[in-house]
Order: structure tokens, then C-alpha cells, then sequence
């Protein structure tokens, strides 16, 4: 079964190409700035791999330097290898450097893992302060062992996630004044890798085994097309006409796209809360929205 998993997941990753998507850009001091711990930092000789790193004492994040509302936002990752219960990198876009109570936020977070067992991958968004909106995938690759591009696109009418340009994820728009879809506030992009054994794997009762550290996940390759903020508003936000991420083709899952997109709500989805009748009595609002419009 893993090996036809595989077969297909390479077949389906070779049939999407986002040629449109900007080229990386040559250096992190280019694009990001360390939020905290800056001696959990680290970069190749040539300074296009870069590595953040946990442990007991503390973990490390960066952010972009610049905010963005609305565009294509992708990096390639490499994560913590071996026993990584309890340690969550974190890969998301947000509207501030903090867990504000009215911010926007989309979310990438892999939840480490006793080895042998596979990573899951948990994403979220938050509009105004207000998240609950997890749902969690099996991958179909080790993603400890070589890199592996995770993206967002995100516009007004749908934000989707994407692992290889595989869509996992897709999150719609109904056009109409709601507090499901963030897209009035612009967003800097972040990553993180901090230790969460408190409910990262197996609900908290896995803990981090501290004799294992450092923990390091690495990235490279970061790639943005997207829509540069300037105060007070900036023209490419308003605009359908001059990106490919904000035209018509954009605001839908193409045809390989929805196929791709069935494989993976057949055979990888682990949670998704709107299926999740106990915790929402009353179905949320935005699942009523077909990812398939």
C-alpha cells in the first residue's frame, strides 16, 4: 500500500507545475529577520540552507521582513529526523509577530513523532483571533529525509494548501461579510520550532526526550509572488487583471488539481473539524462551501 502511495504521489507531483511562481530569491538576510534566539541559527557555507534548531533551553523562529496580502507563498523544508516527539515546526502566515486576540493566520505545523511512526501534518486558520478550524494529514513521504515543498496560495475567493504542489487543503470564500475567510489584513510569513509535548503527539502523552537534542528542521528555496503591502493600500491587492494568483484560473482547483485533491481526501485526511459533530453541534458556516467550484 505505501509503495502505491508513493507511486501515485510522485505521478500526481510531476502533473503540476506552478510556472508562474517566482524564482527564490539568493539569501535569508534578503527576505527574513530572527524573531528570537538567534544563536539556534544557522546557515550552509553558501548560505542558501538554513537551520533552526531546539532545545531544552529555548527554540528559534524567523519572519519575512515584508507583509503580503494576497499571492503564492512557498518554501522547501526538511524536517527533525528520528524521535521528535513533541517538537512542532511551525511553517504560517500571520497578520502580527504574536498570538494577538484579533489576528489572522493560516498555519503549517508538523507534529513530531515517536520513529517508526509516520509525521502527521496539522493545518489551521484563524480570522480575528478565532482558529479552531484544524484539520490533520497523513504525508505520503518521510519528510525527515529529503526536501519537500509546502505552498499556499491564497486570494479572495480561496486559500489552498499545497505539499509538492499536491492540494490538501482548500479553503473557500462565500463573497459575502463572514468570520470564516481572513482577507482584509496582510500577513508577514514565519517559521518556528519550539517544544508543544504538552499536545503535539498522541494528545500530550508523548514527550520531548530532551537526550535527542538539538532538534533541527532546515529550509531553502523560498519562493513568493504575491502582492507586497504598502500603506494605506496598496494597487496590486484590487487588481484581477496582472497576477496569475489573483485571476479566474486561480480561484479554482484546476481539473488535475480536484483529482489530485480526491486522492488525498480519500486516503490521507486524519481529522477535519467539520466532520467533527461533537465539538460543532451546528455545523461551521464555511463547510457548506464546495472545494470543488
Amino acid at each position: 500500500m505505501a509503495a502505491a502511495l508513493l507511486f501515485i504521489a510522485a505521478l500526481m507531483a510531476a502533473s503540476y507545475t506552478s510556472s508562474e511562481a517566482a524564482q527564490p530569491k539568493a539569501s535569508f538576510e534578503d527576505n527574513f529577520s530572527i524573531m528570537w534566539s538567534e544563536d539556534h541559527f544557522k546557515t550552509s557555507e553558501d548560505g542558501q540552507i538554513w537551520y533552526l534548531s531546539l532545545d531544552k533551553d529555548t527554540g528559534c523562529g524567523f519572519q519575512t521582513k515584508q507583509k503580503y496580502r494576497f499571492g503564492w507563498f512557498s518554501m522547501k523544508l526538511k524536517l527533525v529526523g528520528g524521535d521528535s516527539a513533541g517538537v512542532v515546526t511551525a511553517y504560517y502566515m500571520c497578520t502580527e509577530n504574536g498570538a494577538g486576540p484579533t489576528r489572522d493566520e493560516l498555519d503549517f505545523e508538523f507534529l513530531g513523532n515517536r520513529t517508526g511512526e509516520p509525521y502527521l501534518i496539522q493545518t489551521n486558520i484563524y480570522k480575528n483571533g478565532t482558529g479552531n478550524r484544524e484539520m490533520r494529514h497523513m504525508l505520503w513521504f518521510d519528510p525527515t529525509e529529503e526536501y519537500h515543498t509546502y505552498s499556499i496560495l491564497w486570494n479572495n475567493h480561496q486559500i489552498v494548501f499545497f505539499v509538492d504542489e499536491v492540494p490538501v487543503r482548500v479553503h473557500k470564500n462565500n463573497g459575502e461579510a463572514n468570520n470564516f475567510f481572513p482577507n482584509e489584513k496582510p500577513m508577514y510569513l514565519f517559521s518556528s520550532i519550539w517544544n508543544a509535548d504538552d499536545w503535539a503527539t498522541r494528545g500530550g502523552l508523548e514527550k520531548t526526550d530532551w537526550k535527542k537534542a538539538p532538534f533541527v528542521s532546515s529550509y531553502k528555496d523560498f519562493s513568493v509572488e504575491a502582492c507586497q503591502w504598502e500603506d494605506p493600500y496598496p494597487e496590486c491587492v484590487s487588481t484581477t487583471t496582472k497576477n496569475w494568483w489573483d485571476q479566474y484560473d486561480a480561484w479554482h482547483l484546476s481539473d488535475q488539481q480536484k483529482m489530485d485533491f480526491a486522492w488525498v481526501e480519500r486516503n490521507l485526511v486524519i481529522y477535519d473539524y467539520c466532520k467533527d459533530t461533537e465539538r460543532f453541534p451546528t455545523v461551521p458556516v464555511e463547510c457548506s462551501l464546495s472545494p470543488w467550484d
